[in-house]
């Protein structure tokens, strides 16, 4: 199965957690004057728990999500952020830093032209011609 070490490694680590868990409230607390009742212990161990399960589902979800090695020159995306002359971009579902040599308000189309290290180099995607002549009749 897929998932076969991730869960056990998952499994053991929620059992120790609960186990450190209950020597500290019916050993250690108790040395230092403080009692924590039996129901109080319960729902401690409970809530750890559910944080445990919450994180597994998560972390499952993390591993199943195919990893993206990185946008290639051409590739199109999307400003999450104005850049000018950085800002964020979001390319096939990814948010990247990106940067530009012009002024792009958020939401507008991009293209990649460029990758530098972990920065995308970007410029806007320009509107076709009976567009503008469209928005110059409009306005």
């Amino acid at each position: 199965m897929k998932y076969r070490r991730y869960t056990a490694l998952t499994i053991t680590t929620s059992l120790l957690e609960q186990a450190a868990l209950v020597a500290v409230v019916l050993w250690l607390l108790p040395m230092v004057a403080i009692n924590i009742p039996l129901w109080g212990l319960i729902l401690m161990m409970i809530a750890l728990g559910v944080y445990n399960y919450i994180t597994y589902r998560l972390g499952k979800k993390a591993l199943d999500k195919k990893p993206m090695i990185s946008p290639y020159i051409g590739s199109r995306g999307r400003t999450t952020t104005p850049v000018s002359p950085k800002g964020y971009v979001r390319v096939n579902g990814e948010l990247w830093q990106a940067s530009s040599n012009s002024i792009i308000d958020s939401g507008e189309e991009i293209t990649v032209v460029g990758i530098d290290g972990m920065t995308l180099l970007i410029s806007p995607i320009e509107k076709d011609n009976r567009t503008r002549e469209a928005d110059v009749f409009s306005g």
